[in-house]
């Protein structure tokens, strides 16, 4: 069975029927995507968009049971700050997006994404799909 970590800008478009059609059969999160969407609400600034943030947040904790960033997962963000940097890229500025990619690679997941480029310099560490 193909599995896979999604990044949080799938989680976003979870509901889209063509990102559904193009995902594995088993997909996990990080809690990283947790963390970055439980931030969401309180960084709208209408209140409609803090809503259906809020509403997306309910609906994946609910959904999923996500992947901790563990002792393994510290380990690999090490070699994937170290491929950023090798690549050209800073990695202050896309720390969450760093952390998911850690987390796929201690697990051994594909990252599934609706942002391939933030994940640039990782494909020798992390297989990164485009959805």
């Amino acid at each position: 069975m193909a599995t896979g970590l999604l990044d949080t800008s799938v989680v976003i478009d979870w509901d889209d029927p063509a990102v559904q059609r193009s995902l594995p059969a088993s997909v996990s999160i990080s809690a990283i995507s947790v963390a970055e969407l439980a931030a969401g609400p309180i960084l709208a600034s209408e209140i409609a968009e803090r809503s259906s943030r809020q509403a997306r947040l309910q609906q994946v904790e609910s959904t999923f049971d996500p992947l901790p960033f563990d002792a393994a997962a510290a380990r690999s963000f090490a070699l994937v700050v170290a491929a950023a940097a090798s690549a050209g890229r800073g990695h202050r500025s896309r720390m969450a997006d760093l952390l998911i990619a850690a987390t796929a690679h201690a697990h051994g997941l594909a990252l599934y994404t609706r942002n391939p480029d933030d994940f640039r310099g990782l494909e020798g560490l992390v297989a990164v799909i485009a959805v």
